[in-house]
């Protein structure tokens, strides 16, 4: 994007004060990144030997080419192929599901400041329990991971229908589904042992990490804190024209006015505060609901509570995580079912979405196809209604002209570094798979 020639010397300037607006971003804000741990952590972001077919990568749902996630509402993991919205399924091997909800952006989880991941919040920091970390897993679980960005990738790596594969389909779902995680012939301890295998990979565990050289096997959690480390040099993301400008630069007339109404009359700053923009909290803002759901194998519904299925508190239900808007216009589509394509769209819904939810589009998402069911949720008007009822209006009107003003402000988020990466796409990973570009 090109910025005009109209420019604001300072904050005063114009109707905001300095108060208003928050601080650029430190490098003291996130945490130390080992150059050579994230190369690591590179290879193993791309390699599918981390899914139990060996035929899924971390890039799958969070590719580089798709400002980190992969372009489409719901994925295709476990049964897909191919990449973005191209992705298919395999006839030769079904999904069973799409995954519940859209692929979040991986933008500045190194920063110090994100102490809570996922759209529901399922895991958090916590210094009150071991390894001070908070998960619905068992605590022995949680031992060894460096971040909280590092303990995360425990689930994707355990889900049937993200990595793991369909149940008896290889010995990481027989793990997975018989509850065997931890230990000699857990699903981690499988995965850590085929990374193992590769006497490239052993080399680069021993130059990373001292223990590994003086013989402590690899395990699950070195795994994950490479990548994580990947994951924070990669995708640090402050260096947009929005950042300059904190730092004394400008802005062009319609990013300065969409400022204006994002930190003052539409109240986006509301819940998009801080230097990521996001409160880290859980709001419910009415976003319809469409896909498998949350629901547990043995029950019969498609609706996802969000936050509420974490705390069990009935005023949770259908709040889900502020996301950071962090390249934000290239993270299309939004929500946390990815219901809009189109980032102004967005902005109308989310603006009112009482006349979002009665006037929803169902060939507005963005969905590989899949002979499901997808509108459980959207055919049933009680259900509806409850998403309807919990959700909160910030702002009670916004004309086009501003909706235009918003996108212009939020395109100045965009950061060309990161949106292209600092170490990219590896040619090859040192198991050979293929690695998808």
């Amino acid at each position: 994007m090109k910025f005009g020639a109209f420019a604001i010397a300072s904050l005063l300037a114009f109707p905001l004060s300095a108060a208003d607006l928050p601080s650029p971003a430190l490098d003291t804000d996130y945490r130390p990144v080992d150059r050579t741990e994230a190369e690591l952590g590179q290879l193993l972001f791309y390699d599918p030997i981390l899914s139990g077919n060996r035929n899924i990568s971390c890039a799958i749902c969070h590719h580089p080419n798709f400002a980190t996630g992969d372009g489409v509402s719901l994925s295709l993991g476990e049964g897909g192929v191919g990449l973005g919205p191209e992705r298919r399924p395999d006839p030769q091997n079904l999904p069973e599901q799409r995954i519940p909800r859209h692929a979040q952006a991986l933008f500045n989880l190194g920063a110090r400041e994100f102490t809570v991941m996922f759209h529901d919040g399922r895991i958090e920091e916590d210094p009150t329990k071991p390894g001070g970390i908070r998960t619905p897993m068992d605590e022995d679980m949680t031992q060894g991971f460096a971040s909280l960005l590092s303990a995360q990738t425990m689930f994707p790596v355990l889900s049937p229908d993200e990595m793991a594969g369909h149940y008896s389909e290889n010995d990481v779902s027989k793990a997975v589904r018989s509850g065997r995680i931890t230990g000699d012939g857990g699903a981690w301890n499988i995965i850590s042992k085929r990374v193992s295998s590769i006497e490239e990979y052993r080399n680069k565990f021993k130059a990373v990490y001292p223990d590994i050289e003086g013989g402590r096997p690899i395990a699950f959690a070195d795994i994950s804190n490479a990548i994580a480390a990947f994951i924070e040099l990669e995708w640090r993301s402050d260096d947009s024209p929005f950042d300059a400008f904190l730092r004394g630069g400008t802005l062009p007339a319609d990013a300065t006015a969409g400022m204006e109404l994002f930190y003052g009359d539409a109240e986006c700053a509301t819940c998009h505060s801080g230097t990521f923009q996001t409160d880290h909290g859980f709001h419910a803002t009415g976003v319809p609901q469409f896909g498998p759901g949350k629901a547990a194998r043995f029950e019969s519904h498609s609706r996802d509570i969000g936050r509420m299925r974490v705390t069990g508190k009935d005023g949770d239900a259908y709040k889900f995580r502020t996301p950071s808007l962090r390249n934000v216009t290239k993270t299309a589509p939004y929500g946390h079912t990815g219901a809009y394509a189109d980032l102004g769209d967005f902005i109308r819904a989310h603006v009112d979405p009482y006349f979002a939810l009665a006037n929803f589009a169902r060939d507005t998402p963005i969905l590989p196809p899949l002979d499901t069911d997808d509108w459980w949720v959207m055919d049933r008007p009680a259900e509806v209604a409850a998403i309807r009822d919990a959700a909160t209006i910030f702002t009670s009107h916004l004309n086009d002209l501003e909706v235009a003003q918003l996108v212009a402000f939020l395109h100045t988020l965009e950061d060309r570094v990161a949106l292209e990466g600092r170490l990219g796409i590896p040619q090859s990973v040192p198991s050979g798979l293929k690695v998808d570009r």
